[in-house]
Formats: C-alpha cells, sequence, structure tokens
C-alpha cells in the first residue's frame, strides 16, 4: 500500500510540473501571508512594551518618544498588516484555487481520453457508474486536497520556522520547551495517515460500487417498474449506502481522534512556556514585553498543527482517490496503431478473413481457422443461430479485439497495418444497439460534424425512411430526442442510427440487426433503399430476418465458428439446406414445433 501511495503522488505531482512557475508565485503569496498573519502577535508584546516601560520602550528606541507617537505608529503598523494580510490571503487563495481547478482538469481529460482508448473487453468487466465515479467523483476529491492542502502545508512550515526563530532569539531554553511536542505530534501525524489511507480507499471503492448500482437501475428503471421490484432495489441500495456508511465511520473512529491527542501535546507546550516564561519574567531575565510575545505565539507555533488532523484527512482521501485515478490512467492499451501503421483514403477493396482464430476467454474458441472473402462494392448478408459469433465477426473487423491468430486484410494492407483512426473512420457500423445523444434529431444524423448542411441530412433521412416520422414533429430535425434518445421509439432511433451511418460516406457499412425494430412496412421501405445505400460500397449485413438480405449478392451461414453454406438467396434455398430451413421457419411454411 505504502509503494503504491508513493506511486501514485508521483505521478500526481508530475501533473503539476506544467504550472511550476504559477506553484512558485502562489507560494510566495502563501509564506507572505502567514508573516503577516503572525506580526499581530509580535505588535501585542510591543503595545504590553510600551505600557510597563513607555520612554523606555523598543518603539521609543526607533526615535518615537511620546506615548501618542508610539500609539500612532502601532495603530498605522497594525492596518498595514492586516491589509496586506487580506491581500496576500485573496491573492494565494484564487491562485492555489485555480491551479487546482487546472491540476484537475488535465487529470479528468487525460483520464477520459484514456478510457476511450481502452478495449472493448476492458468495458465489459466494468461497471459503468464505478468509472463515472473515479473520473468525476474521484477527481473532485482530489481537487479539495489541491484547493487547501498545499497552502496548509506551507504556512505551517513557515508558522514552524517563523515563531520558532522569535523563540530562540527572546529566550532558547524555552524555544526548547515550545518545540519539544514536535516530534511526538509528526510521529502522530504519521501514524494516522498510515491508517487512514487504506479504510479512504475501502471508502471509495464503496461509493463506486453505490454509485454504480445507482446508475444501472436508472437506465433499467421501466424493468424495475414492470416488475413491481422497487422494494427490491431500495434493500439493494440501502445494503450498499450501509457498506459505504460502515466504511466511513471506520475512517472517522481514527480521523477525530487527532485533534485532541494533538491538542495535548500543545497544552504540554504551552503550560510549559507559561510557567518558565513566567518565573523568568519574575525574575528579570526577560522583558514583559517579550513574556507576552512569547506567550500568544506559543499558541500560534502550536495550535496549526491540529490543523494536520484535517489536512492529513484531506491528503488521505486524495490520495485514495488518485489510487484510483491512476490505477485508471495506467490500465494497458491493448489494441494500438504499430508505429509504422499506415493511413489509407478509403478501404473500396475485398475483404479477406485468413485462418482467423479467436476466443473471448482463451478457452473456447469462437472462430478456429476461419477464412472466407468478401468482394468489394458488393452487398452481403450474414446469417445464422444467435450466439455462433456474427457480430464477433464485425467487431474483429473494426479491430474492437485482436485476433489470436491468423489475418484480415481489407485489399493488400492487413488491418492491424492500418491505423486505428483511418480504418474505423472508413467503417460505418449500425449496431442492434442504437445509442443516440441528448441533443436534436439533425444532430444525431450529423455526428460527429456538427456543422453539416441540412440538405444533406435530409437526403440521408429520406433513405433511411426518417423522414416518415420527422415530418410528424412540431420541430422537425430540431426535436430534442432526450437522453439516449428515450423520446423516440427503438424503430425510430434505428432509422435515425442507419441515417448517420449513411452520411459518414465510408467505404463499408455495416447493418447489426439494424431492421430488427422496426415494423415490417418500414423495414420494406429500408430494403428497397439498401440499393441505394450499398452503392459504391461494401454493405455487410447482419440479418434475423431473412427478407432484409433476400436481394444480397452473397450471404454466408454461420454456424459453430464455420461457414457451413454460402450462396445467393435462390442458391441456398435450392441446396436445401440450414438457410432454406430458416426461411421456411419465417415464412411460416415450416412450424417451430
Amino acid at each position: 500500500m505504502k509503494n503504491s501511495s508513493s506511486k501514485s503522488f508521483s505521478q500526481l505531482l508530475s501533473y503539476a510540473i506544467p504550472w511550476r512557475g504559477r506553484i512558485v508565485v502562489a507560494s510566495i503569496y502563501s509564506i507572505i501571508n502567514k508573516i503577516f498573519d503572525i506580526m499581530p502577535e509580535i505588535l501585542i508584546g510591543f503595545a504590553v512594551d510600551l505600557v510597563v516601560k513607555r520612554q523606555d520602550s523598543f518603539i521609543a528606541s526607533l526615535g518615537f518618544q511620546s506615548v501618542e507617537a508610539q500609539i500612532t505608529i502601532l495603530a498605522i503598523c497594525t492596518f498595514l498588516i492586516w491589509a496586506f494580510e487580506s491581500l496576500f490571503q485573496y491573492l494565494y487563495s484564487i491562485s492555489w484555487r485555480n491551479l487546482a481547478q487546472s491540476i484537475e482538469h488535465k487529470i479528468r481529460v487525460d483520464a477520459y481520453s484514456h478510457v476511450q482508448n481502452l478495449h472493448i473487453k476492458w468495458f465489459e468487466d466494468q461497471k459503468t457508474g464505478n468509472i463515472t465515479a473515479i473520473l468525476n467523483d474521484d477527481i473532485n476529491q482530489l481537487e479539495r486536497f489541491l484547493d487547501n492542502g498545499a497552502n496548509d502545508i506551507i504556512q505551517i512550515t513557515v508558522s514552524t520556522i517563523t515563531i520558532g526563530a522569535v523563540f530562540f532569539y527572546i529566550s532558547p531554553m524555552i524555544a526548547a520547551i515550545a518545540v519539544l511536542p514536535v516530534p511526538m505530534i509528526l510521529f502522530i501525524a504519521s501514524f494516522f495517515q498510515k491508517n487512514l489511507e487504506p479504510r479512504y480507499l475501502k471508502v471509495r471503492n464503496s461509493a463506486g460500487n453505490l454509485s454504480s448500482t445507482i446508475f444501472n437501475n436508472l437506465l433499467g428503471i421501466i424493468t424495475i417498474k414492470s416488475f413491481t421490484a422497487e422494494n427490491t432495489e431500495k434493500n439493494r441500495i440501502s445494503d450498499l449506502s450501509k457498506k459505504y456508511q460502515l466504511a466511513n465511520k471506520d475512517a472517522i473512529k481514527i480521523s477525530s481522534a487527532f485533534v485532541p491527542v494533538v491538542r495535548m501535546g500543545v497544552l504540554s507546550g504551552f503550560l510549559g512556556t507559561m510557567v518558565l516564561g513566567g518565573f523568568m519574567a519574575f525574575s528579570g531575565s526577560i522583558a514583559v514585553g517579550s513574556f507576552s510575545v512569547l506567550l500568544f505565539l506559543t499558541q500560534r507555533f502550536l495550535w496549526p498543527f491540529t490543523r494536520l488532523g484535517e489536512i492529513i484527512d484531506l491528503f488521505a482521501r486524495s490520495m485514495a482517490s488518485t489510487k484510483r485515478i491512476m490505477d485508471l490512467i495506467n490500465t494497458p492499451v491493448k489494441i494500438k496503431d504499430k508505429d509504422n501503421s499506415i493511413n489509407v483514403d478509403n478501404l473500396k477493396n475485398d475483404i479477406v478473413f485468413k485462418d482467423v482464430s479467436f476466443s473471448y476467454d482463451d478457452n473456447s474458441y469462437i472462430f478456429n481457422n476461419l477464412s472466407f472473402s468478401l468482394k468489394a462494392n458488393s452487398l452481403i448478408g450474414i446469417v445464422g443461430k444467435t450466439g455462433v459469433g456474427k457480430t464477433t465477426l464485425i467487431k474483429l473487423l473494426l479491430r474492437l479485439y485482436n485476433i489470436k491468430s491468423g489475418k484480415i486484410c481489407i485489399g493488400d494492407n492487413n488491418i492491424d497495418d492500418i491505423s486505428l483512426k483511418s480504418l474505423r473512420e472508413n467503417i460505418a457500423l449500425v449496431s442492434q444497439e442504437t445509442f443516440l445523444f441528448d441533443g436534436s434529431i439533425a444532430d444525431n444524423i450529423s455526428y460527429p460534424n456538427l456543422d453539416v448542411d441540412l440538405d444533406d441530412i435530409k437526403k440521408v433521412a429520406n433513405l433511411s425512411q426518417c423522414n416518415e416520422f420527422i415530418d410528424k414533429f412540431s420541430n422537425g430535425y430540431n426535436t430534442i430526442v432526450g437522453e439516449r434518445g428515450q423520446r423516440l421509439s427503438v424503430g425510430q432511433k434505428q432509422r435515425i442510427a442507419i441515417a448517420r451511418a449513411i452520411l459518414k460516406n465510408p467505404s463499408i457499412i455495416i447493418f447489426d440487426e439494424a431492421t430488427s425494430s422496426v415494423d415490417n412496412k418500414t423495414e420494406h421501405l429500408i430494403q428497397k433503399s439498401l440499393t441505394e445505400i450499398a452503392k459504391d460500397r461494401t454493405t455487410i449485413a447482419i440479418a434475423h430476418r431473412l427478407s432484409t438480405i433476400r436481394n444480397a449478392d452473397l450471404i454466408l451461414v454461420l454456424d459453430e465458428g464455420k461457414i457451413i453454406e454460402s450462396g445467393t438467396h435462390n442458391e441456398l434455398l435450392s441446396s436445401g439446406g440450414s438457410y432454406k430451413y430458416l426461411w421456411d421457419l419465417q415464412t411460416g411454411k415450416l412450424k417451430n414445433n
């Protein structure tokens, strides 16, 4: 845990490097503010000295003989000290807070960017709510420490050195007694920090689990309501919230004990100064004014150490969050470009799968030495039972997964040699799980290029049969679809996704059960449009409804990781194999017993 925390802290510090100049300036503001903050106690000593000695006071030795002049000088100095203390407090506050925002922004963007580059398998193994908690809550937790923690550490250090110097100047003996509790306080601080950090890591993990479950439940609210499972889910959230509460309770038990323990150290130093200083003042070893300064400064010297409890608490929380953030950033990117990857203008070539083997878990292979080829600019249908690997083929073509052996080529290029950006820019996928952003219909069709001309948007909307329902909305293409497109039906969302893919104008367009949620009439209209959609591009359609692909140039029947049949619709019907069985089943010629 200690080495892990040190590594996380080192990585956090590396993020601050671009702002070194601003950190130095902010540190100077903190130092100057603390020096001015200490001065009022010294002025109190001068005031006591003035009352006791009058014309023989320290201020009188500076040339101000009358009491009126000395009081005036004290008043002016007091005003200036408070004014400058307030000024530099404003300057350090705004400096540290802006630095915290800058560093937080950099970490969040880096973490999010890294997450986007991670492979799909990683996402399948994660809880979305927990990732959200890291990118949002944990980084916000880090901000709380950066806002105040660095300034507090600097000011405690400056306070200790400055006041300690004043102590040793007035009386080394009293200084030694006042400083005596400091090593004990630092030892206690170290003990608490080591014990708090693992507890706060448990707190952050509990918060992530709670956030993930709430997020998942909100996505599935219709299922929860339809199964009247509200009490079940309330109890689930209650259990997770209780675990979060208990994790916090464990940490609070430790963190709350710090200040009372340190307070006793402060008390011992204050009592030592008061008793020894009092005797020395009575004996004349030190001046009454000096004794007053020591008495006030002792509390100013030791009391800030009670702030260590809050600082350590913030630090332990932030280090727990930092570990989660850095673990996320350090997650290796398994699918990435080669050093010599190439960019291509288009992928208008034959697609060849040659001896491709693939498995998700290194145990059971989905494909084993699978080989087939697809001609460029043709319409290809892929059919087969659920779970035989139809969608997996598409994931491999998009390099969402790396194959175990063999190769996939488009023309003369192995897709492993093509840059991911170049490969995916030339392929459009219409998935069976349609995702829309919370924006207008026009924004979702033109995504990610939001400056597309409306006429081009309408053209692809006509091809995908979107215009049939868009024209019925009062706001037309400016209609807001809601989060995840929840204001639209599943079929409407699928048609918008088809329009979005067409507008991309890719070399290869893939329909993964893209018409599974549209009605028969709309399917028929889209089927008619497929000729136009497929023009001058390779079109791959994974279909459960065989009627969607009956006009395909080639249909592949996939089963148990192999191509068991291939041909046109009529050829496959004539062969009397699996495809004919599925066709007869769907057209009612064969009853499914």
